[in-house]
């Protein structure tokens, strides 16, 4: 299975590259944590038209076959071992690439809410686009972790 995270934005801080890696390179190569940057529009005149086009941009990335988790701060809550109790869940039925959508400043638009099978809360607490690729990936690694009885994972 792969886990495909979709980002809006393309020049973040070395640290956020770097921290991403950390946990990406962790994964076994049959669970890889793959990132695709997507370009934000430039100099757009309000919220609704910024989130369209980035829509534009990120439904580029998801094949009709994904599996589209839409990160959106009111989407459904998770522990951990919910999550990996969900990556379990998505082998078992045999999906083959999970598509994690996070937006830019002013979030998903509506219409790629409605595309994915799953809205996903990271917390309650708002995070920063770029901070949040770091925060997925850990999660997907401890939910791995989890799966399969590694001490990561304390309770």
């Amino acid at each position: 299975m792969i886990f495909k995270i979709v980002s809006i934005g393309t020049k973040p801080p070395t640290w956020v590259r770097e921290g991403f890696q950390a946990y990406a390179d962790r994964m076994p190569r049959d669970f890889p944590i793959l990132l695709r940057e997507v370009a934000a529009p430039k100099h757009l005149s309000d919220s609704a038209q910024t989130k369209s086009e980035e829509a534009k941009r990120l439904n580029k990335e998801i094949d009709p076959q994904d599996f589209v988790v839409a990160l959106d701060e009111r989407g459904h809550s998770m522990q951990s071992r919910d999550l990996a109790s969900q990556v379990l869940a998505w082998q078992e039925e045999g999906q083959r690439q999970i598509v994690f959508l996070i937006g830019g400043a002013d979030g998903l638009a509506a219409e790629l809410k409605a595309r994915a099978n799953m809205l996903l809360s990271l917390s309650s607490l708002t995070y920063p686009h770029y901070m949040v690729r770091i925060v997925l990936a850990e999660a997907i690694y401890r939910a791995w972790t989890i799966q399969i009885g590694h001490p990561y994972h304390r309770d």
